[in-house]
């Protein structure tokens, strides 16, 4: 997969090593030149200049990319990132981070974004995983808003331990994505039985999610 990420400060950069190690081709787009020599990211392709400017855009050739990632410290230029590569090269999939929480209404399908990150949302997603068993958790928002991915921990107490996921009525518009077990990850099925300590994962609309977080806190005793 072939990966644009405009930005190289610590969240550009991190992201570009992952991919690299994962085998994907990645373009990092960025202001300053010193930027290039860094050796912890000579793997990656680099150009230096404007990401926000078309002429630097059609020079990357990113109409050859298969994702965009604006993950640059301003929140305008993310979404102006994102907006040419879905308006003028006709990119798959765009994924912008979102600096300031104020701004994240901005960052859907009118602005080229298709999945906004929001630093100060998934760290605190990432501390109410760790400390709120048994609470549903909004780890992202996916598709403009109209997609959440959410997470819930199965406390040893609750009622869904020993039940068959195929015998829970889940909302309609939720669907269970992955169950991990033991640190370890499976597809569930209908005839997988709930275990206390199960981190469920969900894709769900935020219409469904108060649904589902009461279907959630009733089956706890």
């Amino acid at each position: 997969m072939k990966v644009m990420i405009a930005g190289a400060g610590s969240v550009g950069s991190s992201i570009a090593r992952e991919l690299v190690i994962n085998h994907h081709e990645v373009l990092l787009i960025d202001l300053q030149p010193e930027m290039a020599d860094r050796a912890d990211l000579e793997a990656v392709k680099w150009l230096i200049g404007d990401a926000c400017e078309l002429a630097v855009l059609q020079q990357a050739q990113l109409e050859e990319y298969d994702v965009v990632v604006s993950a640059t410290g301003d929140d305008k230029v993310n979404l102006v990132v994102s907006l040419l590569a879905k308006s003028e090269f006709g990119i798959r999939r765009t994924v912008g981070r979102v600096n300031n929480p104020k701004n994240e209404w901005m960052f859907d399908d009118a602005w080229g974004v298709d999945v906004a990150v929001s630093t100060p949302r998934l760290m605190t997603a990432l501390v109410e995983e760790a400390v709120e068993v048994g609470d549903l958790v909004r780890l992202l928002t996916l598709k403009t808003g109209e997609v959440y991915m959410v997470e819930f921990t199965v406390p040893h107490d609750s009622a869904l331990i020993g039940r068959s996921i195929g015998r829970i009525s889940w909302p309609e518009d939720t669907t269970m994505m992955a169950v991990v077990r033991d640190k370890t990850p499976f597809p569930p099925s209908a005839d997988d039985v709930i275990e206390g300590g199960d981190e469920i994962f969900f894709i769900t609309t935020p219409g469904a999610e108060p649904l589902l977080r009461r279907t959630l806190r009733d089956a706890t005793r």
